[in-house]
């Protein structure tokens, strides 16, 4: 039976027409720029921002981008949250007002300023004895949370309307974005994922679970858990690992995809 799933994961990973669908996926914001620098900066501020319907954060998602122009690693080198204060006004999704969405490109500059680059960041956040990608994604929210942020609230409290862009796996949830994030970063490119990062091995990385992800997993016995969280993304990326050890998430897109497609029903 495992043998016959993989077969079959492996045979949707090489025969579905998935480049296709990149534009309808928040990978195509990073691939829309050719420095890696940049993908990685906008990649983050997509995947932080990818939660709810897509109709929904992608609008978000295009105002910030749009606003930090052709190089948004340069624009963030030059963020001062004095200057750009005013043009927040009118930023917000869901959770984050525009204080919080202010707050957030001041630790993002804050980080790339320490580091260099993102890459460097989660490189250096990186610990090769890990037995995923858990701790790494800890250190991210914990360091993050550690950015003097009172020039943007006057206080040293960090709202939750933040801390939701920041969401690791401490708590148990199962920190998709930040999983999304690392597989763009992190896979070998393949016309969908990136791989700019080679340092973190894939096989490190954990399976992002969004709906479709979790209907499809539990329809093909990859869970039997009832709660999506930190545990179940675990489970799930277990699994994967026997059929394919090196690169366990490489069939995240297909399942996404294929779920999205609604040819494959929810069962009891």
């Amino acid at each position: 039976m495992r043998h016959d799933l993989a077969e079959r994961l492996e045979h949707w990973y090489r025969t579905r027409d998935l480049t296709g669908r990149v534009p309808d996926d928040p990978i195509t914001f990073p691939r829309r720029y050719h420095a890696a620098e940049d993908q990685a900066v906008a990649g983050l501020i997509a995947a932080s921002l990818a939660y709810g319907h897509v109709k929904a954060f992608w609008p978000a998602v295009e105002r910030l981008l749009a606003m930090m122009g052709s190089s948004p690693a340069e624009w963030l080198r030059r963020f001062d949250h004095r200057v750009q204060r005013p043009k927040f006004r009118a930023l917000y999704y869901r959770f984050s007002d525009s204080n919080d969405l202010l707050a957030f490109f001041l630790i993002l500059k804050t980080l790339l300023d320490r580091h260099g680059s993102l890459r460097a960041f989660f490189e250096h956040l990186h610990h090769p004895e890990d037995p995923d990608i858990g701790p790494l994604l800890g250190r991210y929210v914990e360091t993050a949370m550690a950015v003097d942020t009172r020039m943007v609230y006057g206080h040293r409290r960090k709202p939750d309307g933040l801390r939701h862009l920041f969401s690791g796996p401490a708590r148990g949830g199962a920190s998709k974005r930040l999983c999304l994030y690392l597989r763009w970063m992190v896979r070998p490119a393949d016309g969908i994922d990136l791989g700019l990062w080679p340092a973190i091995a894939p096989s490190k990385l954990i399976m992002p679970l969004d709906a479709h992800v979790v209907r499809i997993s539990r329809y093909l016995g990859l869970t039997r858990r009832k709660s999506a969280g930190w545990l179940m993304a675990q489970e799930v990326t277990a699994h994967l690992r026997r059929m394919c050890p090196e690169d366990p998430v490489k069939y995240d897109f297909a399942l996404c995809h294929f779920g999205m497609s609604g040819d494959v029903r929810s069962r009891r």
